[in-house]
C-alpha cells in the first residue's frame, strides 16, 4: 500500500471519526405546532454509534439465543466497538479486530471497576454506620429515630439508601419494607444489617442486641480483609523488585565476570 493511498485511508477515517462525535450536536430542527401551554417532553439525542447498533440488533430480536443476546445488548456500546473495528480495517484486519474488541471490553471493564470500588466504599462505611446505629439505639432511641439520626449524619452510599428508605417512609410506605430493598442498592453486604432493622420493626426483636452482634462480624470481617491484602502484598511486590534489582545485579556481578573471561580470551 502506498503512503498516499495510506493518507487518504486516514484522512477519511478521521474525518467519519468527527463527524459521528459531531453528530449529536448538530442543531434540530424546528418543533412541530402544539396546543399553547401544553408540555413537551425534551428530545433526546441518539448519537451515530447508537442508531449503528440498533441497526444491528433490530433483526436479531426474536431470533432464539440471539435474540435472547440482542434484548440484553447496549446499543451505543456494541455501535462504538462496530464503529471502532471499521476505522481500524481501513489499515488492517487485524487492527480492525483488536480495535472492535477493546471497544466492546472497555465499557464492562470500567462498569466492573466502578462496582468494586462501590462496594469497597459500601464495606469501609458499614461499620461506621452500624455502631452508630447501635449507640443510638442502646441510648433509647427507636428503631427509625436511629435510622433518621443516623442517616444526617452519614454522608455516604450507606448514609444516602438509609436517608431514601426514610424519605420513602415519611411518604407513606412502611419503612420495614423500605429497608428490605437496602441489598438492592448496595449489594449482599448490607444484607444483615437489613435484616436485623426489618426483624427489629416486624417482629419487635431487640436491635441493640444485633446491632452488637454485627459489629464484631464486621470487625471481624475487615480484620480478615485486611490479613489478606497484606498477604498479598510480597506477590505484588515481586515484579518491581525483580525489574528492577536484577538487571542491577547482573551489571554489578555477571557482566565483570564475563569482560574478565573475554580478556583472558584474546590473545
Amino acid at each position: 500500500m502506498s503512503a498516499t493511498t495510506t493518507t487518504s485511508l486516514l484522512g477519511a477515517a478521521w474525518a467519519v471519526l468527527v463527524v459521528a462525535g459531531l453528530w449529536p450536536r448538530r442543531p434540530l430542527r424546528g418543533a412541530p405546532d402544539r396546543a399553547p401551554g401544553r408540555p413537551t417532553a425534551p428530545r433526546r439525542r441518539v448519537s451515530c454509534a447508537e442508531r449503528l447498533g440498533l441497526l444491528v440488533l433490530r433483526p436479531l430480536d426474536g431470533r432464539g439465543r440471539w435474540g435472547e443476546w440482542a434484548a440484553g445488548a447496549d446499543p451505543l456500546r456494541l455501535g462504538r466497538a462496530l464503529a471502532a473495528g471499521a476505522t481500524g480495517l481501513l489499515l488492517h484486519p487485524v487492527l480492525g479486530a483488536s480495535l472492535a474488541a477493546l471497544a466492546w471490553a472497555l465499557p464492562a471493564m470500567a462498569a466492573r471497576r466502578s462496582d468494586r470500588r462501590r462496594a469497597a466504599l459500601v464495606r469501609r462505611e458499614l461499620l461506621e454506620a452500624v455502631d452508630l446505629l447501635a449507640l443510638a439505639v442502646g441510648a433509647g432511641l427507636t428503631v427509625p429515630l436511629a435510622v433518621d439520626a443516623v442517616a444526617r449524619r452519614s454522608s455516604g452510599p450507606v448514609g444516602a439508601a438509609l436517608g431514601a428508605a426514610v424519605a420513602t417512609a415519611a411518604a407513606g410506605r412502611r419503612l420495614g419494607d423500605a429497608l428490605s430493598e437496602l441489598p438492592r442498592h448496595l449489594g449482599e453486604d448490607v444484607r444483615p444489617l437489613s435484616t436485623t432493622l426489618v426483624g427489629s420493626l416486624r417482629d419487635g426483636s431487640p436491635a441493640a442486641d444485633g446491632l452488637d452482634r454485627l459489629a464484631v462480624e464486621l470487625r471481624a470481617e475487615r480484620r480478615r480483609r485486611a490479613e489478606e491484602v497484606a498477604r498479598r502484598v510480597p506477590i505484588k511486590l515481586l515484579f518491581p523488585l525483580v525489574a528492577c534489582i536484577l538487571p542491577a545485579f547482573a551489571l554489578l556481578t555477571v557482566a565483570p565476570l564475563l569482560a574478565g573471561a573475554l580478556d583472558s580470551l584474546r590473545p
